[in-house]
């Protein structure tokens, strides 16, 4: 088998998503081929990252690594958007822990954004306030730095999501304005947007950013509800740059994985 792809065998008579140990794929850019079972129509999704029940921080370095830093500092993406396929939990933990890494290994600027209005957790997984952020941004004027926060690293900032009002409704123009203002203070953006099911948020802010990583979750997210998520990526125009199967356990003994 080549060392660019690897295959998800199925071990359980469902069709959720299942993941050996080693299925991570070696660090190129070259996709990462996904499937839970052998059919024809395969579903192919980039740089997959495997991530157990509760994973240690080690497998989101592995993340961050093939996403931000094997590039170098001018060749990798530098604004990255994580959304979920149904739940945001998951996915502004992930986002939260990326940026906590990234900012240990990278010696410039990182900034998280909370860009989900509806489900805001980028605030409480980094210990922070949510009084002011980026909705009021949107809503006011100010450097976009006067709405950040700096956490325990010197070199990591926090956008939290602010309190919205009642009709609060910001432009596509003001959006964009304000993520122009974000790439010139900071050189590394990790966004936490809305789960795809809010298809106009979650797309638009893949847009904004360079690309979407999208989080899958092993036993809950079907094979073709995910491919459904990378056609709307697709379909609106947003790079799919990675993905991470979430939370997989061992349905059968782990040892035996290394032998299919």
């Amino acid at each position: 088998m080549s060392k660019n792809f690897e295959l998800l065998q199925r071990v359980a008579k469902d069709e959720y998503f299942s993941v050996p140990e080693e299925a991570v794929p070696v660090p190129q850019m070259a996709p990462a081929l996904v499937s839970v079972r052998k059919e024809p129509a395969e579903l192919e999704i980039p740089k997959l990252v495997a991530l157990k029940k509760d994973p240690p921080d080690p497998e989101i370095t592995k993340l961050v690594q093939r996403l931000f830093l094997q590039a170098g500092k001018e060749g990798g993406p530098k604004a990255v958007s994580f959304s979920g396929i149904a739940r945001d939990d998951r996915s502004s933990w992930i986002c939260a822990r990326a940026g906590e890494i990234l900012a240990q290994q990278a010696d410039t600027s990182v900034c998280l954004v909370e860009a989900n209005f509806w489900s805001p957790r980028l605030h409480i997984y980094s210990a922070a306030a949510n009084r002011i952020g980026f909705a009021e941004a949107l809503a006011t004027k100010g450097p976009i730095r006067n709405f950040a926060t700096q956490l325990g690293a010197q070199n990591l900032w926090l956008v939290p999501s602010g309190l919205t009002k009642p009709g609060f409704h910001p432009s596509i123009e003001r959006y964009r304005d304000r993520f122009a203002e974000l790439r010139e203070s900071f050189h590394y953006i990790l966004v936490s947007a809305p789960a795809l099911s809010r298809e106009t948020e979650a797309t638009f802010m893949g847009q904004l950013a360079d690309g979407v990583v999208l989080i899958v979750e092993a036993n809950h997210n079907r094979r073709e509800t995910v491919r459904r998520a990378k056609e709307q990526l697709e379909n609106a125009k947003v790079q799919l740059i990675g993905a991470v199967l979430d939370q997989r356990t061992f349905p059968i003994p782990e040892k035996l994985y290394q032998r299919l």
